[in-house]
Parts: structure tokens; C-alpha cells; sequence
């Protein structure tokens, strides 16, 4: 292992695009402490010190932020809108034809989705800044401190120059960060973007880890270390679960070159919808806690029956009836986004035209059929899967009282994991192409 390790700083070209993708990743950590304009830097760390957490409604931008999002510097927004982004324009092919057909033009067509992407990223950062900076002005951004004067001071200039400045310089620091990602995909060691977000999020485990070295002991802080080896164990186990189907394609003349006559198979993941179902619920599940939120009453007066059943029950993840929503909404979901992204009649028709065929199955539409079968019953134990790894932190909630600190569930592990899994694969790849030997033998 250490002698693999030596070997990739041993290589030049690899070396050079480790230091470059290093070099991107402490830019990007910079800028997440750069406060944006007019924003009060001491009334916000005053803010953040008094209570680290936050009402749940901006936990999930906060953490694909690094923890940018509640210091509102530059980088507030973190690469939140471009995973939006990239989100809305996938599931619009099913919806808009033009984007299928140019989804299967190959290269160009794909580069224009991207340019597409960029384009909404932008919009959905302008949205967002917005947003942001309203519930700021609001005081409503750190509800947990409304004691704290200091949280309803965290802009110190309120005229319209000064917000329309906020807002172009925190949807630049997007535009900023979506082109970091790129620069590392195309000169670093590759997934830019995945590497941003697993960069924002395992920033933030030392300091969990240590709120609950602080607050819960020596003895709890060692039992979370060996609950989240044996959690990182088993998501490991899980991301590289897949069913194999065998196909074989049958041997065709083509002039004097015989093409097929091999075996291969269809790799269907046991996960194959990644972490997008969890972000999915979470974001849906906020919805009503945000709508409530602007729906309080002036002081002295009574709130609605509705908002305060809303308050009660869909706030915070400490009660039944969120966490069942929540694991119900992540399995639906990923049976919903499963049957976006894989197409059993398109890969069915591909086979056929290209003579490929599964042993016993016959070509066309009987082929399709099973893919299906295949497919819905190894989504049931993934789906299932999810909902469970998002529901650690919830029950960590009740029984640790470790609320946001716990860092070994939910989109983080899952994110953290599959980025490092597949990076270490990126290594390998590139060792092997100099050296015959990869990373891990």
C-alpha cells in the first residue's frame, strides 16, 4: 500500500494534477470564510457560537456548503444550485423531447444539456442568494437564537445597491465554483464536483465529532467512531453490490472482420439512484416548514391551526410521523428516479440491434420485460437501504441528543464513501496505465 502510495508521487503527471486538485479544494475552503458584502462577520460568528444548529430548513444547503451557508460568505451557496440544476434538466428529458433527442446525439448533444445546466445553475443561484439574504434580513435564519439580538443583525445596510450586490457576488461565487469543479475534471484527478461536495462535507466532521467529544464524553464519542466504522463498512458493502445479467453477443460478418461472439454482462447496482432520493425527501419535507415560516403571525397574536400542527410535526426529525414521511418519500423516490435514469425497453433494443441477447430470454420485448423484473426487485432492498442510512441521524436526534453533529448517516456518508470509492478508482486507473499496477491489488 505504501509503496502504491510512493509510485503516484513518483509520477510526474500524476503528481501534477494531485497538487493542482489540491490547490482547487483549499481555494474553494477559503472562500467559504469570506464573508459576502454588508454582512456584520463578528454578529455572525456571535450567532453561530450561541447555537451551532440550525432549524432543520437549512441543513441540507448548509451542508453541501461546507458550513458557508450560515457564515453568508462568497460561497453561501456552495454547489447546491448546479446539483439542482443538474437534477431538473435530467428528469425534464422525459418531459421535453428536445432534450432527450439531444441527450442521444452523443458529444454535442450532451454539452448543450451542459450548457443548459450552467445557465439554470446561474438563474437558481440568483433565486437562492435571494432567498438567503431575505430570511438574513429577516432574523429568521438562526430561529433557535431569536434571544440573540445579534441574529437579527447580520446585514448592515438594507438599501437596494447593497442587497443587489449580495446577490451578484454570491451567485458569482456559484458561477465561481461550478467552473472549479470543471478546471478539476479536466486538469485534476477527475469528478470536480463530487470532490467539491466531499470536500464541503468532511470538512465539517471534526467539528461534530468534537461537539460530541464535548457534550456526551469520552466513552459516547468512542461507541460514534465505532458505529460509523461499522455504518462506512456496510454503505461500502452495499455501493459495490450489484447484479450481474450475462449477455452474450452472437457473431456477425461484416466484410472480412468477424465482430461479436462475446460475453459480458448488465452491471444493475443495488443502489442505482445514489444519494439524489435522499435529497429529494429532504428537500420536499422542508417545503411546509418553509411555508409556515412565512406564514407567522405579528407578535401577540395566535397562529394558525395548520402552521402550528406543522411545527410540531414536520420541523424537526424527532418525531414519528417526519421520520415515517421521510423514509417512505426516499423509497418512493428512488423507485421514481430508477425508472428515469434506467430504461429497460432502450437497453433491450440496443441489445437486439447489435445482436446481444440474455441466455434463455428472447430478444425484444421479452428482454425488456425481465430487465424490469430484474430491476424492481433489486431497487426494493436499495430503496429500503437508503431510507435507513437517512434515518440515522434522525434517531441519533432522539437517542444521542446528537442532533446535526452526528456525521455518520444520511447524504453524508453515502456521499463521502461513493466520492472516495470512486476517486480511489480514478488512481488506480492512471497507476496502471504507467506502471502496470494499480493502487490497490
Amino acid at each position: 500500500m505504501f509503496r502504491a502510495v510512493a509510485r503516484i508521487f513518483r509520477t510526474p503527471d500524476l503528481r501534477r494534477k494531485i497538487g493542482f486538485t489540491l490547490g482547487i479544494v483549499a481555494l474553494f475552503r477559503l472562500g467559504s470564510f469570506i464573508p459576502a458584502p454588508f454582512v456584520d462577520f463578528g454578529n455572525v460568528q456571535v450567532c453561530l457560537a450561541s447555537n451551532a444548529g440550525t432549524s432543520g430548513l437549512y441543513d441540507l444547503v448548509n451542508l453541501f456548503s461546507g458550513g458557508a451557508l450560515l457564515q453568508l460568505s462568497i460561497f453561501a451557496l456552495g454547489i447546491m444550485p448546479y446539483i439542482t440544476a443538474s437534477i431538473i434538466v435530467q428528469l425534464l428529458r422525459v418531459v421535453i423531447p428536445h432534450f432527450e433527442t439531444l441527450y442521444k446525439e452523443g458529444q454535442a448533444g450532451q454539452s448543450r444539456l451542459t450548457q443548459y445546466t450552467r445557465y439554470l445553475t446561474i438563474a437558481l443561484g440568483v433565486l437562492q442568494s435571494t432567498t438567503l439574504i431575505t430570511v438574513a434580513r429577516s432574523g429568521a435564519l438562526f430561529p433557535s437564537n431569536s434571544g440573540v439580538a445579534e441574529c437579527s443583525q447580520l446585514i448592515t445596510n438594507d438599501a437596494w445597491y447593497a442587497i443587489m450586490l449580495m446577490v451578484i457576488t454570491m451567485t458569482a461565487g456559484t458561477g465561481l465554483i461550478m467552473w472549479m469543479g470543471e478546471l478539476i475534471t479536466e486538469r485534476g484527478i477527475g469528478n470536480g464536483m463530487s470532490l467539491l461536495i466531499f470536500t464541503s462535507i468532511s470538512a465539517r466532521f471534526p467539528n461534530a465529532l468534537g461537539s460530541i467529544f464535548q457534550a456526551k464524553g469520552v466513552q459516547i464519542f468512542i461507541a460514534v467512531i465505532a458505529i460509523g466504522i461499522v455504518i462506512m463498512a456496510l454503505v461500502v458493502f452495499v455501493e459495490q453490490s450489484q447484479r450481474r445479467i450475462p449477455v452474450q453477443y452472437a457473431k456477425r460478418m461484416v466484410g472480412r472482420r468477424t465482430y461479436g461472439g462475446n460475453n459480458t454482462y448488465i452491471p444493475i447496482k443495488v443502489n442505482m439512484a445514489g444519494v439524489v432520493p435522499v435529497i429529494f425527501a429532504s428537500s420536499l419535507l422542508y417545503l411546509p416548514a418553509l411555508i409556515a415560516q412565512f406564514n407567522q403571525p405579528k407578535a401577540g397574536d395566535t397562529p394558525a391551526g395548520w402552521v402550528t400542527w406543522i411545527q410540531n410535526y414536520l420541523t424537526k426529525g424527532d418525531h414519528p410521523l417526519y421520520m415515517l414521511l421521510y423514509f417512505l418519500l426516499i423509497v418512493g423516490f428512488t423507485y421514481f428516479y430508477v425508472a428515469i435514469t434506467f430504461n429497460p425497453e432502450e437497453v433491450a433494443d440496443n441489445m437486439k440491434k447489435y445482436g446481444g441477447f440474455i441466455p434463455g430470454i428472447r430478444a425484444g420485448r421479452p428482454t425488456a420485460e425481465y430487465l424490469d423484473y430484474v430491476l424492481t426487485r433489486v431497487t426494493l432492498p436499495g430503496s429500503l437501504y437508503l431510507g435507513l442510512i437517512a434515518l440515522i441521524p434522525l434517531i441519533a436526534l432522539v437517542l444521542v441528543q446528537a442532533n446535526t453533529n452526528f456525521p455518520f448517516g444520511g447524504a453524508s456518508i453515502l456521499i463521502i464513501v461513493g466520492v472516495g470509492l470512486e476517486t480511489v478508482k480514478q488512481i488506480d486507473s492512471q497507476l496502471q496505465q504507467r506502471h502496470y499496477e494499480g493502487l490497490l491489488r
